[in-house]
């Protein structure tokens, strides 16, 4: 029981992250927050624009009339 348990226990990794694999990963970041960002903008921008038109239609149809 006790060779399991220390198999399974994670030890302290000491582990080095390059300036490629540092600057890689900073960079993925960035895109994947830019891309969600870009994403929540376009799913409402478009549907306000577009009643933004539609209201201004509706106005000149009614000084139309």
């Amino acid at each position: 029981m006790l060779f399991l348990t220390l198999c399974i226990t994670p030890l302290d990794a000491h582990a080095y992250i390059g300036p490629g694999a540092g600057l890689s990963a900073i960079g993925s970041f960035l895109a994947l927050v830019a891309a969600v960002v870009a994403a929540i903008f376009g799913f409402l921008w478009y549907p306000i624009k577009r009643m933004v038109r539609s209201r201004k239609a509706n106005a000149s149809d009614n000084k139309e009339n």
